[in-house]
């Protein structure tokens, strides 16, 4: 795959950025450079290796879910300007 000028002003007016004619000379043969690396990557033998998300084996850190702050209901609700037994009282809304 190759690109020339006309697809680099394409791009360029896609993406609605303003480019010079020398600098899409020059966007040509940087692109086409970027295709041709990624051609030669596609050419790698890469049968029987695993798919990863990163290069270093990530694991998640993970803590027992305990409750640490907890059994204050009454102390919170002493807060309430209106309750109804253990909860918080609202008034009612009606449309």
């Amino acid at each position: 795959m190759s690109v020339d000028k006309d697809t680099v002003n394409k791009i360029a007016r896609l993406s609605r950025i303003a480019i010079s004619d020398a600098e899409a000379d020059k966007m040509v043969g940087e692109l086409n450079g970027i295709l041709a690396w990624v051609e030669q990557l596609a050419e790698v033998d890469c049968t029987g290796v695993e798919p990863m998300t990163a290069v270093i084996p990530n694991k998640l850190r993970l803590r027992d879910d305990v409750v640490t702050d907890g059994d204050v209901r009454d102390k919170v609700l002493a807060n309430a300007p209106a309750k109804e037994g253990s909860f918080f009282g609202v008034p009612k809304v009606i449309e």
